[in-house]
């Protein structure tokens, strides 16, 4: 499923063919998180001790959204999404301030 606009400007459809559009990139961003107790500060999902870069490793050797999300019972698409965004940003040069947490969330 494509996360932009088709030509006729609708959004791809989500589960059951209702219209989604996907989430802007602030909220997408949000779920990318740093703290130097998990995984040394390392970009992970969520709090999570998923880094961002293992979700990325992930994709590069083929494996779908669908099948990631798959083996995380607890990881979205959006999380997937925020993945790429991230790394987008990262080699795009764009200056990318990571939310800071104390601990992990449940």
């Amino acid at each position: 499923m494509k996360t932009t606009a088709s030509k006729a400007g609708q959004w791809p459809s989500g589960q059951g063919g209702t219209m989604q559009r996907p989430m802007d990139a602030e909220n997408l961003l949000s779920r990318i998180t740093s703290t130097p107790a998990i995984l040394g500060g390392k970009p992970v999902i969520r709090g999570r001790r998923l880094a961002v870069e293992h979700v990325l490793s992930l994709l590069a050797a083929g494996d779908s959204i669908d099948e990631i999300v798959g083996a995380y019972e607890w990881l979205t698409r959006e999380d997937v999404l925020a993945c790429l965004l991230f790394a987008t940003r990262l080699v795009s040069n764009e200056r990318v301030e990571l939310r800071s947490e104390t601990a992990a969330s449940p």
